[in-house]
């Protein structure tokens, strides 16, 4: 980690504002006469969902879960375990997954395995950011704030060993080589 630093702006806090707010209101207007569940993907997807869910103009509720990958500090093994389950039964409720960020898809696979085995009315997926794995995966991703290149970044909740999740803007990482996200 020596010598990691933001370096180049991504997305700005004002791009991120204006963008929350466009999904925010397509979702509002998709879920208006459903029950919705927001259920947030910790640690990462806290800034994007305090944010996102505040701007609905639909009346929701809010769970959240944590999965962790196992591997190496370069790239995730696929192998997933969940750290905090749901805490209510997710049977029948239209539910929507939030989440940072979709790099290989790994994680988000399981996860919407999982979820779906729970028997959901809907099941769908909000990810702010998106790279270019997730669709090798062939991954539906119905909500994405931002398309990125293949880069590590950090910033708004997404974090380098721990470090950097406080920004308000997502920026990429500087350093010699640059680790798989997500």
């Amino acid at each position: 980690m020596t010598g990691a630093h933001p370096g180049e702006v991504l997305v700005s806090r004002e791009r991120l504002d204006e963008r929350i707010g466009e999904l925010a209101h397509q979702i509002s207007q998709d879920y208006r006469d459903r029950d919705l569940l927001v259920v947030g993907v910790l640690k990462g997807a806290v800034f994007f969902i305090a944010d996102l869910v505040r701007q609905l103009e639909i009346p929701c509720e809010l769970d959240f879960m944590a999965v962790s990958s196992y591997g190496s500090t370069t790239h995730s093994s696929g192998v997933v375990r969940i750290l905090k389950d749901l805490d209510s039964p997710i049977a029948g409720r239209h539910v929507l997954v939030v989440e940072d960020i979709i790099d290989s898809g790994l994680t988000l696979s399981y996860l919407l395995r999982n979820l779906a085995s729970r028997e959901p009315a809907s099941l769908e997926v909000c990810s702010l950011l998106t790279k270019p794995g997730h669709r090798r995966r062939g991954l539906e991703t119905r909500y994405v704030g931002f398309d990125l290149d293949d880069v590590f970044v950090v910033g708004y909740g997404l974090d380098h060993a721990e470090r950097f999740r406080h920004l308000p803007y997502i920026a990429v990482l500087e350093r010699g080589t640059e680790p798989e996200q997500g």
